[in-house]
C-alpha cells in the first residue's frame, strides 16, 4: 500500500484479513532522495507511515516496511519472501505510479478515499462544455444531501464567497493553535530528515481527529469571514490544518463534513463559515482530483503563455527580495511547509505568473514544498489555476493582481520598501508593475477572453506604459538576482 492510503476501512485495507493478508508499504529511495523535498513533509509522510504501520501491527496483521532502492525493488523483495502472491492496492495516487506499478502487475481497488470515483466524475466531465468548479460542487451537494433542503441551498445561497472577503482585522485575538504531542518515533525520524519538531502536525490517526475536533470547536465558526486574509500576525488564522490528513488517508472527507455540518445544525457556526469549507472538501477538493485524472498525464507539460523564465531566486532563499509580503509568506512555507490558499495563489503564485516563471518549474517547487502537495494536488492546481498555463480549460482568466489587492488584503505593505499605489518608480510595488506588464505582454491572447476585457480597457488608458515595461525588465532583473 501507498504512504497516501494510511486507511484501515478504506482501499485495499476495507475487505484485508490479518490471518491471510500481509500488508506491504515501501519507503522508496527514488521518492526521497530524488527531489529537494522539504524536511517537515518527509517528516510528516515517513512518520505518519511508521505510526500506521505499528497500528496495524496491533490489529493482528503482518506487516513489513520496507526501505528499497524503487517501490518495484521494494515488491520484489516482499515476494521473495512471501512467494509469489498476488499484489493488492488501491488505485495509485498519480499517473506514473499507476503506470509503473499495473506494469509490474498490481491488481487495483477503487481508491475511495474520495466522495466521487474517478469514472463518476469522468460521467460528470463528459457532459459540460466548460468544467467549471461551482458547477460541480452544486451537483455534488445535491448528490450527496449535504446543506440541501427540499432541494434549495441551505440559507438561501448555494455560496457565500461575497461574505468571506474581509481584509485582516484589527485587535483581533487569533484562538491558540492545537500543539501535538510528539513520540520516540516521530523524533527518530525528524532527526533523519532534519526537520525541528514544533507539534504543529500530528503523524497519528488520533492526533488527525484532535485536530479535526479542535478546528470544529475552536475555528469553524471564524474560517469564513477572513479565510482570504493574509497577516503577519498569525500564520494559520481560522484555517484547519486538515489537508495533510485528508491527503495521506488519516481523514476521510465524510467524517471531516459530519461534524462541521452538525455544528450549523446546532447553531455554533454561521453558515456563511460551514458553506465555506464544505466546498472546499466536496467541490474543490474533489473537483482537483477529477481534473487530474479527466485531464490526462500530458496536462502537466501545459504551457500556453510560453513562459520559460528560471524560478526567482526568492522561492528558495526568503531573504532573497525586498517584498514583504512574499518574503513573509516564503518564510513561513520554509518554517513548517504550509501556508494557506490565499498566500499560495495571490502571493506565490501571482509572482510565478506575472514573472513569467515556466509552470513546470512552479510545479516542482510546489510539490517539493508543500506538506499536502500529492501529484494530484499540485497539477491542475499549478497549470490550470496558478499559471493559466492549459489556455483557460480549469479557469475562464488569470488569477494576476497588482499591490492593489495585496494592500487591500493584507497587512504586510505598511512595512514593505515598495508602495503599493505606484507602478513606476524605484518604490513601485513590483506587483503592480508586473501585473501591467503582463497584460502587456499577452494582451493579443486575452483579446477574445470576455473576462479580460474591462483590464485590458485598463491597459490601454495608461499613459506611462513605456515607462512601465522599462521598470518592469528591471524589477525582472532585479528579482532574479535576489535584490528586488
Amino acid at each position: 500500500m501507498a504512504h497516501d492510503h494510511l486507511n484501515l476501512t478504506r482501499g485495499a485495507l476495507k475487505t484485508a484479513n490479518p490471518a491471510t493478508d500481509a500488508v506491504v508499504l515501501v519507503e522508496s529511495q527514488r521518492m526521497i532522495e530524488g527531489r529537494n523535498w522539504h524536511p517537515a513533509r518527509l517528516f510528516f509522510l515517513i512518520s505518519s507511515a511508521r505510526h500506521f504501520v505499528a497500528e496495524l501491527e496491533t490489529k493482528g496483521f503482518t506487516v513489513r516496511y520496507l526501505q528499497a532502492p524503487t517501490t518495484v525493488d521494494g515488491l520484489d523483495a516482499a515476494r521473495a519472501e512471501f512467494g509469489p502472491l498476488p499484489v493488492v492496492a488501491a488505485e495509485a495516487s498519480s499517473h506514473r505510479q499507476l503506470a509503473q506499478l499495473s506494469a509490474y502487475g498490481v491488481t487495483w481497488v477503487e481508491n475511495d478515499l474520495f466522495l466521487t470515483s474517478r469514472r463518476h466524475f469522468g460521467m460528470w466531465a463528459e457532459t459540460q462544455k466548460t468544467f467549471v468548479m461551482e458547477n460541480f460542487y452544486r451537483a455534488q451537494r445535491v448528490r450527496l444531501g449535504l446543506l440541501v433542503e427540499n432541494g434549495k441551498p441551505a440559507g438561501g445561497s448555494w455560496n457565500y464567497d461575497a461574505d468571506n472577503r474581509l481584509p485582516p482585522p484589527k485587535h483581533y485575538s487569533w484562538p491558540e493553535r492545537l500543539v501535538h504531542q510528539q513520540d520516540d518515533l516521530d523524533r527518530a525520524v525528524a532527526e533523519r530528515f532534519g526537520y525541528q519538531l514544533d507539534g504543529t502536525w500530528a503523524t497519528t490517526r488520533e492526533g488527525a481527529l484532535a485536530q479535526l475536533d479542535y478546528f470544529v470547536e475552536h475555528h469553524l465558526a471564524g474560517f469564513g469571514p477572513y479565510e482570504d486574509a493574509i497577516t503577519s500576525e498569525d500564520w494559520s488564522l481560522h484555517h484547519s490544518l486538515l489537508s495533510p490528513y485528508l491527503n495521506n488517508g488519516l481523514l476521510h472527507a465524510d467524517e471531516v463534513i459530519k461534524p462541521v455540518i452538525r455544528a450549523y445544525a446546532e447553531g455554533k457556526a454561521p453558515i456563511a463559515s460551514v458553506e465555506a469549507f464544505v466546498r472546499q472538501v466536496i467541490g474543490w477538493r474533489e473537483y482537483i482530483n477529477g481534473m487530474y485524472w479527466y485531464l490526462g498525464e500530458g496536462y502537466r507539460e501545459g504551457n500556453g503563455l510560453n513562459a520559460t523564465g528560471a524560478l526567482p531566486p526568492v522561492f528558495n532563499d526568503s531573504t532573497k527580495t525586498k517584498m514583504r509580503c512574499v518574503q513573509q509568506v516564503v518564510a513561513d512555507v520554509e518554517a513548517r511547509a504550509w501556508t494557506h490558499h490565499i498566500p499560495r495563489l495571490m502571493v506565490l503564485s501571482n509572482l510565478a505568473l506575472i514573472t513569467g516563471t515556466n509552470p513546470q518549474a512552479f510545479l516542482d517547487w510546489m510539490r517539493e514544498q508543500f506538506i499536502d502537495a500529492s501529484e494530484w494536488v499540485m497539477v491542475p492546481n499549478v497549470i490550470g489555476m496558478a499559471t493559466h498555463a492549459d489556455g483557460g480549460k480549469l479557469m475562464t482568466k488569470p488569477y494576476a493582481a497588482g499591490g492593489a489587492y495585496l494592500n487591500r488584503m493584507t497587512i504586510h505593505c505598511k512595512s514593505c520598501a515598495y508602495d503599493p499605489k505606484l507602478r513606476v518608480g524605484d518604490n513601485a510595488c513590483p506587483f503592480s508593475t508586473l501585473y501591467w506588464d503582463f497584460l502587456a505582454r499577452h494582451q493579443e491572447a486575452f483579446a477574445k477572453n470576455h473576462r479580460m476585457q474591462q483590464q485590458l480597457q485598463g491597459l490601454k488608458r495608461l499613459t506611462d506604459l513605456p515607462e512601465l515595461r522599462v521598470r518592469a525588465r528591471e524589477v525582472l532583473d532585479g528579482l532574479a538576482a535576489g535584490t528586488i
